[in-house]
């Protein structure tokens, strides 16, 4: 199985002050599917921002589709990011254009021809619910239909690599499930996902991922407290190995 990203000693640091992420090195391998855990300010989206070339590192080597993403000339970033699907927190859908056109955008930046985006983008919709609301602009969707509009954005070119930020944070625990089920149904059919996420019940939810924690910038082994863990889950005072995808592990 392929590695698709590296991280070897990674450190990011914003202005004079103290690293925001610290010594990060880890593997993740084609095909998988990761959860990315940690309190607020942990450095969950930093981390993020590394995965889809929004932000440099300070010092270190991230290797991204085996090449230096680090050093990755500036013209050669639209190419790499258009193998990347990313789900926003905040969604960032564009305010004047309805729900299709929205989750259209990455293929009309590719290039496809207006009866394939179409036809791809009715399939997208009726995937996730919302054919009905094709039409309909962000500010009239609900909170949960957002975040189906964003994630059907981020999936509809099949990116190698798909990077979500609390995609199920701002929704019940109904429609939570029903995202993961749409996260899980594209890692089958062969994209790598890292979702970030402050919810430990839903990291059970996928046979076979692989669960990455961070305290403080920095990769440690998933320890869930009584604070964090799921009620009724006792913590765990020693994860499997397995668990965690470092490198050399």
């Amino acid at each position: 199985m392929a590695n698709i990203v590296q991280f070897e000693n990674v450190g990011l640091r914003y202005g004079a002050g103290e690293e925001t992420l610290c010594d990060v090195s880890f593997t993740l391998r084609s095909g998988q599917f990761y959860f990315l855990t940690g309190a607020s300010g942990a450095g969950k989206t930093s981390l993020l921002r590394l995965l889809y070339l929004s932000q440099r590192p300070s010092r270190g080597i991230i290797r991204l589709f085996g090449e230096d993403a680090v050093i990755l000339p500036r013209d050669r970033l639209p190419g790499f990011r258009r193998r990347i699907g990313v789900v926003f927190q905040d969604f960032r859908l564009i305010p004047h254009l309805s729900a299709a056109d929205n989750i259209a955008l990455p293929l009309r930046v590719a290039g496809m021809a207006e009866l394939e985006i179409a036809r791809a983008v009715r399939e997208m919709l009726a995937w996730i619910g919302l054919s009905e609301r094709s039409g309909a602009r962000p500010a009239t969707l609900s909170g949960g239909e957002q975040q189906r509009v964003a994630i059907a954005r981020a999936v509809i070119a099949r990116p190698e690599l798909l990077v979500a930020d609390e995609p199920t944070g701002n929704v019940d625990p109904v429609m939570a499930e029903r995202l993961l089920h749409l996260f899980n149904s594209l890692h089958r059919l062969g994209t790598t996902v890292v979702m970030a996420t402050h919810d430990w019940h839903l990291i059970d939810r996928i046979t076979g991922a692989h669960h990455m924690h961070l305290e403080h910038g920095r990769l440690v082994d998933p320890e869930p407290s009584e604070a964090t863990a799921p009620p009724g889950v006792a913590p765990r005072a020693e994860p499997p190995r397995s668990t965690i995808v470092r490198s050399g592990l």
